[in-house]
């Protein structure tokens, strides 16, 4: 995860990337990827597409990215993107 902060240049700022190895975290919010198709493709336990804002250890913004027909996201991820995100803040 470090190396991925370092890669995006946000590593040492407010951002924080946290893993869930065993899908703990993907199962208490009901992220869990359940659609046959992309469990086929990408083996079961995987985390839906989601971007969460956690403030003070309160859910602020949950955002997921999946459509009918596209469970995982992948045709349209903006939901969870930045750009929709901190639009979703902003409003808060």
């Amino acid at each position: 995860m470090d190396a991925w902060a370092k890669d995006q240049g946000i590593a040492g700022s407010n951002i924080e990337f946290l893993a869930d190895p065993n899908g703990e975290t993907a199962k208490a919010l009901g992220m869990v990827l359940t659609d046959p198709g992309p469990v086929y493709k990408l083996g079961p336990n995987r985390s839906k597409r989601f971007t969460m804002f956690v403030e003070d250890g309160v859910i602020k913004v949950i955002a997921l990215s999946e459509a009918p027909g596209d469970p995982a996201g992948d045709e349209d991820p903006s939901n969870s993107c930045i750009d929709s995100v901190l639009a979703k803040i902003a409003a808060l």
